[in-house]
């Protein structure tokens, strides 16, 4: 490869230069190895931040951090691949009740996912928090639960994927550029393209529990990822959906296991069953499969057996009793009303300082923590009726959780304008 000078190609996009296809290979590859220093990565991220980048540099930047390690193949499992990536939000547990209902059609998910930070969840903690279940596989285990197994497997990555992004991410989050559409597009296309799905379904989440707070950047970041796809040969579609409220009625990680096996049973709330219904569509549309009944696979209990299945092959126990935490403490309305407001980040902070979340990435998490909730938005509520229940191991936590709530449920006379999960769609 050829070599270049790392002051060179930070002038050049520092001057609002295009960086060649060479140049961003060669700086990419050459800081993964520790050519390049953090310092210098870091500068070139800010000129990206301030500058921008273009389709093609988005495209080759993406490219460069995927050959930056290795790339999965699932062409020899028999069986279409779909994968779904969420931008992260409060209550999103949407990918365990959606991986085992797609798998049922017979396409294979290969949900390689994360653990949470701050405000937002963790799929892998959730599941976690079920007796026995792993969230490390080999790759080998992967393609066999995939192939032979029950069709679905929800995982960590592994860390030969994308290498360069992993460390570029760490370096991002301590020299405030993580909110660049260019680099965020880039940090989570390079590592779903790596996964080596055939298919992406993108839910890209507005509002403010969301990265993205308004829709136009929320638009231009599915844009972008969705160009990223194509550009790779991934189909790639993505939906706009609302995170302004927390989604489904429970926030934690034993809690939403509890909700999503309800949604698999058939019942739970009307908002996760929707975008988890909305989301099987396009995954199974986008691999082939056309007119699914996946609201029948919920109701007669297919998308359930996937589920225990999937469960029972990474070690989990489906029928064992899932953790409760030691103290609970009931938030009340303090007048009738219209519940107008209940903000899903102050849901999400509340839950976090709760001991559901972590500050940093090696923070154990409570299986048991997290908070349920007794209203939404739009409903009729008297004085003194329980609007919330705090869960957590430790009581010392729970006036945090409540400075967190103040001022951020709204009681009044009229009900907010009613808006459907799924604001848009990007393909």
């Amino acid at each position: 490869m050829e070599q270049f000078d790392a002051v060179d190609v930070i002038r050049t996009k520092r001057d609002g230069g295009v960086l060649s296809h060479d140049q961003i290979r060669w700086v990419i590859d050459a800081y993964t190895r520790g050519v390049v220093k953090d310092e210098q990565m870091a500068a070139l991220a800010m000129a990206v931040f301030l500058r921008g980048m273009g389709r093609e540099e988005i495209s080759q930047w993406t490219r460069a951090m995927i050959e930056s390690g290795e790339r999965m193949d699932f062409s020899g499992i028999g069986r279409p691949t779909a994968d779904k990536h969420s931008t992260g939000g409060v209550g999103d547990k949407i990918t365990l009740p959606l991986a085992p209902l797609v798998a049922t059609f017979g396409v294979a998910v290969p949900q390689l996912s994360g653990r949470g930070l701050g405000h937002t969840g963790g799929t892998l903690d959730k599941l976690e928090s079920i007796p026995g279940w792993r969230a490390s596989l080999s790759n080998d285990e992967v393609l066999h639960q995939l192939g032979e197994g029950c069709g679905a497997v929800i995982c960590a990555a592994g860390s030969g994927l994308a290498p360069a992004d992993k460390k570029l991410y760490a370096l991002r989050d301590i020299t405030s550029t993580v909110d660049c559409i260019p680099l965020i597009a880039s940090s989570i296309m390079s590592k779903k393209i790596a996964e080596g799905t055939g298919s992406l379904v993108l839910d890209v989440k507005v509002g403010s529990g969301a990265f993205m707070k308004d829709i136009d950047a929320a638009r231009e970041l599915a844009r972008t990822m969705v160009d990223l796809g194509a550009d790779a040969g991934v189909r790639t579609r993505a939906l706009l959906t609302d995170m302004s409220t927390p989604l489904g009625l429970t926030v934690g990680n034993a809690l939403e296991v509890a909700e999503s096996v309800e949604v698999l049973a058939g019942g739970g709330p009307a908002d996760v069953v929707d975008l988890t219904v909305a989301l099987a569509r396009e995954m199974l549309e986008s691999a082939g499969v056309r007119d699914a009944d996946v609201e029948a696979a919920l109701a007669d209990g297919r998308a359930m057996d996937t589920w225990r299945a999937m469960i029972r092959e990474q070690g989990g126990d489906p029928d064992a009793p899932l953790p409760v935490s030691k103290h609970t403490h009931t938030v009340c309305a303090e007048a009738d009303g219209v519940l107008g407001a209940l903000d899903a980040l102050a849901v999400g902070v509340a839950s976090w300082r709760l001991g559901a979340g972590r500050a940093v990435k090696d923070d154990p998490v409570q299986a048991g923590a997290g908070i349920e909730l007794h209203a939404k938005p739009g409903q009729r509520v008297r004085k003194g009726q329980p609007l919330l229940t705090l869960h957590t191991d430790d009581e010392w936590r729970i006036p945090r959780a409540l400075e967190s709530l103040e001022g951020r449920i709204g009681i009044g006379d009229s009900a907010p304008e009613e808006r459907g999960v799924v604001l848009e769609r990007v393909e």
